[in-house]
């Protein structure tokens, strides 16, 4: 990536102390902080607090805490972290007001502590909207990655609202779905296609490698696993159940957060949980599947998404059954689409049936280009460019 000074301020859709780094956030906010201070805000809150989650809500809760309490520090990539202290009060004329003024305070506080000027303001959480619309900036960045707008538990009419505000704004509005590019593009100032990158060396050298996590030694093989955050609405928790029912040979392996409990998948003996691990730790987890696989719900807001985990899978070189969504249509070249239990599971089969040194090879060179150094050179050229035509990355 060149070089440029600018500093920034991001407001993250994560929280970094407690998300697994791979986010498109995260990932260019270690790019942009070379030669220039780097802020990243951890996520604000969006969601309503919903009591009936149980021990999801303490969890929640006290992870937020955790990271409220600590302060400004600055992260092992080079930028700054921050996590201000806000209320799920979004869905309140008057709690939107509070909310803008105590995060205005805390804003300007920090902001000063760095010595930040004019910086370019990034947002990537819209509950942040109020603060960057205000904020002193030379440009203003949002990136519309998902629609928020369907996230559980959120004011829709707050969301949206702040929504169109920031595209309307924006200097440059980056989509990662070109579903949500071709349906929204109009509405934005300007509006760039970037799709997502990938850390491609990090993933495709582990299989040089001969160590493997100790966790995986007892889980038998073929393996078919997931890496990500584990959530009822985004995975497809019926589907799985089916699947794993119908492969019962097959060790079914998930690594990541769980926000959710799915089904009766605990009490399969072929389905093991090894919960969230360091983003320079996935690979080696990731490098042990005989197949990847990502069971979506079949949603809005999956409609919606282009998965960075797909480029990892695939950077890793191995087989991925998915259920369908529109950003996988440009990846059927080395992917198998699924619809159904029954369809998923003769995939995997075929998976591993077919696998070999040519179809890992072709899908490590179907994702080598997409680097995250040229994601980051990419936005700062149509940012800086007034010639940019918007579409980046077909």
């Amino acid at each position: 990536m060149k070089e440029r000074r600018n500093d920034i301020i991001c407001f993250g859709g994560e929280d970094w102390w407690y998300h697994n780094q791979a986010h498109i956030d995260m990932q260019l906010m270690k790019r942009f902080a070379r030669g220039s201070t780097a802020l990243y805000v951890n996520s604000i809150v969006m969601q309503k607090a919903n009591l009936h989650e149980g021990a999801t809500f303490v969890r929640r809760l006290l992870r937020k805490t955790r990271s409220i309490f600590a302060g400004l520090k600055k992260s092992h990539s080079g930028f700054w972290v921050y996590s201000p202290f806000t209320l799920p009060i979004h869905h309140l004329a008057w709690g939107r007001v509070l909310h803008k003024k105590m995060l205005e305070y805390q804003m300007r506080s920090v902001v000063r502590r760095l010595g930040i000027s004019n910086p370019i303001v990034w947002v990537a959480c819209p509950a942040a909207c109020a603060v960057a619309l205000e904020m002193k900036k030379s440009r203003l960045i949002y990136q519309r990655t998902d629609r928020f707008e369907e996230y559980p538990n959120v004011s829709v009419q707050a969301i949206a609202e702040y929504d169109r505000a920031l595209k309307a704004k924006a200097d440059l509005t980056i989509f990662v779905s070109s579903t949500l590019y071709n349906e929204e593009a109009k509405q934005c100032k300007k509006a760039l296609y970037l799709d997502h990158g990938v850390d491609f060396d990090m993933f495709a050298s582990v299989s040089a490698g001969n160590g493997h996590p100790e966790e995986m030694h007892r889980i038998s093989k073929p393996i078919v696993g997931f890496f990500g955050d584990i959530e009822n609405y985004l995975l497809d928790a019926e589907l799985l159940e089916k699947v794993v029912d119908l492969l019962p040979q097959i060790s079914f392996v998930f690594v990541g957060k769980r926000l959710g409990h799915l089904a009766n998948l605990d009490s399969k003996k072929n389905v093991w949980f090894l919960g969230q691990k360091p983003y320079e730790q996935i690979p080696h987890y990731g490098k042990c599947f005989d197949v990847a696989m990502m069971p979506w719900r079949q949603t809005r807001w999956i409609e919606a998404v282009n998965p960075i985990k797909l480029k990892e899978y695939l950077a890793l070189g191995k087989p991925v059954v998915s259920t369908p969504f529109p950003e996988l249509q440009k990846y059927l070249d080395v992917v198998y689409e699924a619809r159904g239990a029954e369809e998923f599971a003769r995939c995997i089969e075929l998976a591993l049936a077919e696998d070999g040194p040519e179809k890992i090879a072709a899908r490590r060179k179907k994702v080598q280009p997409f680097t995250w150094d040229a994601k980051a050179d990419l936005i700062l050229k149509t940012l800086f460019d007034e010639t940019g035509d918007g579409r980046g990355a077909d």
